[in-house]
């Protein structure tokens, strides 16, 4: 009887009535073992139904459909306490780059936004870049550089479609990145810089390249052979014997045509140098002077 009394303050039900049912063998028609296996059973059966209630079907990693409405609760509870990853937005604005000899010109393509909106500081490897626009989300860029630049040669510029900025390198190396991301020690690179190629800039383009020396050429050559007639013909054989002929040549033809009144043309700068040339006016015609 002590010994079933004593597991039933411990909660062990079961042994306490396994010993009440022995106990009650020997001593029959002892109601108190009857009263405490009556108290047995009432325990048994209030662990039974509050482990039915508790018990939940669940697969490997999923909860299943059978769980009651307090585990199903836990699960969401514990849904909501997951930690979220935030996925990087897209850049506001986009970005590009090219490399010269002396510096790299980064290009970020804002339109209209005025200078007033745009803050740009130089450090030794570092940039930032803020533009901020009343009513929008400011755009903030500080990337770490590919290599050194010098702060006091570098410069912007805020156009209507872009901003250009121009990082002078400390060093002539071709960047192959904007940004560091721990770049190997940079190979020096031979940039030719535009004073020192005397060739200009060739582009890539689909047309086919013109020998300008040979297409001059060909114009010349049509003009020598062109075929005129009447005061046209005449213009272009004087044209001619003015553009074969050397200086005095052509000094005396200047002179005889201008002090003639446009009636003699000479190519004798001997014969016309050392005296005035005057008129000759055609068989019939007379020679008039205008007074001005």
């Amino acid at each position: 009887m002590v010994f079933s009394a004593a597991c039933i303050k411990l909660e062990e039900y079961q042994t306490a009535k396994a010993a009440l049912e022995l106990g009650s063998s020997f001593a029959s028609g002892d109601s108190r073992f009857t009263c405490l296996m009556k108290e047995c059973d009432e325990h048994i059966a209030e662990e039974a139904n509050q482990a039915s209630v508790k018990k939940v079907e669940v697969g490997p990693s999923t909860p299943s459909m059978s769980a009651t409405v307090e585990e199903k609760d836990d699960f969401a509870s514990m849904e909501d306490t997951q930690p979220t990853v935030e996925v990087p937005s897209k850049p506001k604005y986009r970005h590009d780059y090219y490399n010269s000899a002396t510096e790299v010109v980064l290009t970020i393509f804002a339109k209209g936004v005025s200078a007033d909106n745009v803050v740009i500081d130089f450090g030794e490897q570092m940039l930032s870049v803020s533009i901020e626009v009343l009513g929008e989300e400011p755009y903030h860029f500080q990337p770490r550089l590919f290599s050194k630049i010098i702060p006091e040669k570098s410069k912007y510029q805020v156009l209507s479609t872009k901003v250009e900025i121009r990082l002078a390198k400390a060093e002539q190396v071709m960047w192959t990145s904007l940004d560091y991301k721990g770049k190997p020690k940079a190979v020096p690179q031979n940039i030719a810089s535009p004073a020192a190629s005397a060739q200009r800039p060739s582009y890539p383009s689909s047309k086919a390249k013109k020998d300008w020396d040979k297409l001059e050429a060909e114009v010349k050559k049509e003009e020598k052979e062109e075929k005129l007639d009447g005061d046209a013909a005449l213009n272009k054989f004087f044209r001619d014997i003015y553009g074969g002929a050397d200086e005095d040549m052509r000094r005396a033809m200047m002179k005889s045509f201008v002090e003639s009144n446009g009636t003699v043309l000479s190519t004798n700068w001997k014969d016309v140098g050392a005296k005035k040339v005057e008129g000759s006016p055609p068989d019939g015609m007379e020679l008039k002077k205008w007074e001005y």
